[in-house]
């Protein structure tokens, strides 16, 4: 199984601050759509085929590979995006907190599987240690953040 976690804060100094609500806005843009929010061509198809108060099922093509994806919304807290179809079976989750000294933070955090593949094997071990690289998740949050300052201002979030 691959597990990851990694934390960043939202306003490092020299940052335009956000807002909670912003970031919430941010990361519910990024489940309806995650060509905004993905380097240009990594994801070339993202539908919304359902929707409710609660949640979305969006399909995606991503790096090539079809996902149909189940991303529930627990409203300005928390993401999860459940791996229903595609190459991984799992969870994936994005988290906005306060610490303890009220600094908000954002957090990713994954519990997968490979399809297919051997649990542990050679494939789930390449992938953790892609997760916890410096291409990984801790820069896929700091580009989430980036973009959302983008949208901000340009006036669409």
């Amino acid at each position: 199984m691959i597990y990851s976690t990694t934390t960043v804060p939202v306003n490092p100094d020299g940052e335009i601050p956000l807002s909670r609500e912003q970031v919430w806005k941010g990361l519910v843009l990024k489940a309806r759509d995650a060509r905004l929010f993905l380097p240009p061509g990594l994801c070339t198809r993202c539908d919304i085929v359902e929707e409710s108060d609660t949640h979305v099922v969006r399909e995606a093509t991503v790096a090539g590979a079809d996902l149909r994806e189940i991303i529930a919304f627990e409203p300005q807290r928390k993401v999860t995006f459940f791996q229903a179809t595609g190459p991984r079976e799992g969870a994936i989750i994005n988290e906005v907190f306060e610490d303890a000294g009220g600094a908000l933070q954002l957090r990713f955090y994954c519990y997968l599987g490979l399809r297919g593949k051997e649990p542990n094997g050679a494939e789930e071990q390449a992938e953790q240690a892609q997760f916890d690289g410096e291409s990984g998740y801790r820069s896929a949050l700091l580009s989430t953040l980036k973009r959302t300052r983008a949208l901000l201002a340009e006036g669409r979030l």
